[in-house]
């Protein structure tokens, strides 16, 4: 579920690229396939979708297990709504 730390106030192209760094750092493990940590997942709840998404191209979406993402983000215990357009992909 986009919640209101997706819609609260911009964030800095600053603040939004440290985001994005700690949350592929955080969730390295999932790259592999490994289960995320619980700090992959704090991260994957707080992180601001706004920040995430505009970096998500064509090339970039073409590596992605659109599926795979979005089993590991809900068993995080975030919500992802159906055909939720994140940059270039667009949730089943």
């Amino acid at each position: 579920m986009i919640t209101s730390a997706d819609t609260a106030g911009a964030q800095s192209a600053a603040q939004c690229k440290e985001e994005r760094r700690i949350l592929v750092n955080a969730c390295k493990s999932v790259i592999t396939r490994r289960p995320p940590s619980a700090y992959c997942c704090q991260r994957l709840r707080v992180t601001n979708a706004n920040c995430v998404c505009p970096v998500i191209t064509p090339q970039l979406a073409a590596l992605i297990d659109v599926n795979y993402a979005i089993r590991v983000i809900q068993s995080c215990g975030r919500q992802v709504p159906r055909h939720f357009k994140c940059g270039s992909i667009t949730t089943p």
